[in-house]
């Protein structure tokens, strides 16, 4: 499943936010959204999984237009981690889980031992089976998180949005998520600041900067010394992992 982005502007009073972006996720990448605080990218996927109203633009999810279409059809498709799960009122983890499986069920019909069964199998990977019935509030931010990332396994998408997914998380955990979603062998569109960890899992980069792309390509291609002062403000160093390969930025002070 693919996601096709064309023409997406975003504003908020008289402000552009996000302006004139397009982007492409092809069948089972793993791309990456990066660029400092402030540049668009939350903006941007709220507007592709339909939290705020584009300006204008087109979002595909291979033959389904989304932005034409109603919550309910795009959730069977489409599942989202956020970057901030906090509740009014309390659940279960396994009740936070089980709201996943919400698009595929029916109004008023009861959950089902297939559905409880996904349930369990995402707490599991995640890593928190054995805290089904622990009240979600009482959780950890990183708990939490994992949480959100069953809930989303629960809906079984075959495309996956995550914003700043890692946030907050120690980084057993980031790790951890990261690789979890790697393996789902699905369409992976992810914010992420970290720009170490976006080198190490995803395939692709879009770089933002102020509202727009500002440069994509492959992780090496993309992250140079050159970019990351331009974009970021900082200095770097490249290098490569002498044990696994994977590419790795220094930073110092300008």
């Amino acid at each position: 499943m693919e996601l096709t982005v064309n023409d997406l502007s975003v504003s908020i009073g008289n402000h552009a936010i996000v302006q004139d972006v397009a982007l492409k996720v092809t069948n089972k990448q793993f791309v990456g959204l990066i660029g400092p605080n402030g540049c668009g990218k939350s903006t941007l996927l709220k507007s592709i999984y339909k939290i705020i109203k584009p300006a204008h633009g087109e979002v595909f999810l291979s033959g389904l237009d989304v932005l034409r279409s109603s919550p309910k059809v795009v959730s069977k498709q489409l599942g989202v981690v956020g970057q901030f799960n906090e509740l009014s009122f309390d659940f279960t983890a396994a009740e936070m889980v089980m709201m996943g499986r919400t698009p595929h069920k029916g109004l008023l019909e009861a959950d089902h031992a297939k559905d409880h069964e996904i349930v369990r199998e995402a707490l599991r990977k995640v890593n928190l089976e054995s805290y089904a019935g622990r009240s979600y509030n009482s959780l950890s931010g990183g708990e939490k998180q994992r949480v959100i990332l069953a809930r989303a396994l629960a809906q079984q998408p075959q495309f996956m949005i995550l914003d700043e997914p890692t946030n907050h998380l120690d980084i057993k955990y980031q790790l951890q998520i990261l690789q979890i979603v790697k393996q789902l062998n699905i369409g992976l569109l992810a914010a992420l600041h970290d720009l170490t960890l976006a080198a190490k899992y995803c395939d692709y980069l879009y770089v933002m900067k102020k509202g727009q792309v500002y440069a994509s390509g492959k992780p090496e291609e993309v992250l140079s010394k050159e970019l990351i002062r331009e974009v970021f403000e900082v200095e770097c160093e490249i290098y490569r992992n002498p044990v696994t390969q994977d590419l790795g930025i220094a930073y110092f002070h300008m």
